[in-house]
């Protein structure tokens, strides 16, 4: 299996280290550098999905590294930690191109949350599969590339909110998937409004996923949500 790649720089050891083993535990592969140089360099040597860049590096800081950065890959996804909040900053940033702008102290679930919502705009995808894009269980295939749920009597055409739903409940596929994760993922935002939008979108995939009786998207309580194949 092929992870998501990413370059974190971060000159607070302890932070860093807590970083690598919480995003190494969500199945992202890691490679952590303390200063801006030596991230510039392991970047170049590398091949990078996505990058984490603290702000206040010594040496190249946090923007020009992820300026020299740019310069090589566009559209490789940035994301900046700091611990500093002046507009002029998160102004700086995204002027640079940066994809989110995490304030510190922050929760590490919001910091997932947010790669994973950048990670789905981009179209990263960690390896999980032969063809990542499609995805088989119970008596259905998925392809979420073309937006085809199908079974080998019936085929439906999803729209595009209904396929970013169904693609995180199998790449989660019988483990819990919250719904702050969700919502973060497709909408960008948690919000009660965009709340009900999901519980609109998994009462119509109930529906369509109907046909196979043995598959089930359970609801968790004040959880979220977890698609499997029922218990006998």
């Amino acid at each position: 299996m092929t992870r998501t790649k990413i370059l974190l720089v971060e000159d607070d050891t302890n932070l860093g280290f807590l970083l690598v083993d919480f995003l190494e535990s969500n199945h992202f592969d890691v490679k952590l550098y303390r200063d801006g140089e030596s991230g510039l360099k392991g970047y170049k040597a590398g091949t990078f999905d996505f990058c984490i860049l603290d702000v206040m590096l010594p040496g190249i800081d946090g923007f020009s590294l992820a300026r020299r950065i740019r310069a090589e890959n566009k559209s490789i996804p940035i994301v900046f930690l700091t611990a500093r909040s002046m507009k002029q900053d998160k102004i700086k940033g995204f002027d640079l191109g940066v994809d989110d702008y995490i304030t510190k102290p922050f929760d590490e679930d919001e910091l997932l949350c947010r790669i994973n919502a950048i990670i789905t705009r981009y179209n990263i995808h960690p390896d999980q599969f032969s063809n990542p894009d499609v995805f088989q269980f119970g008596k259905f295939t998925f392809d979420y590339k073309n937006q085809v749920l199908q079974t080998e009597q019936s085929s439906k055409r999803l729209t595009q909110k209904e396929s970013d739903v169904l693609r995180l409940l199998c790449q989660n596929l019988n483990e819990i998937i919250t719904r702050e994760k969700l919502l973060v993922s497709i909408w960008g935002n948690n919000d009660y409004f965009m709340g009900r939008s999901l519980d609109v979108f998994i009462t119509k995939l109930r529906k369509y996923l109907s046909a196979d009786p043995d598959l089930i998207i359970e609801n968790i309580p004040k959880v979220g949500y977890i698609l499997k194949k029922q218990e006998l």
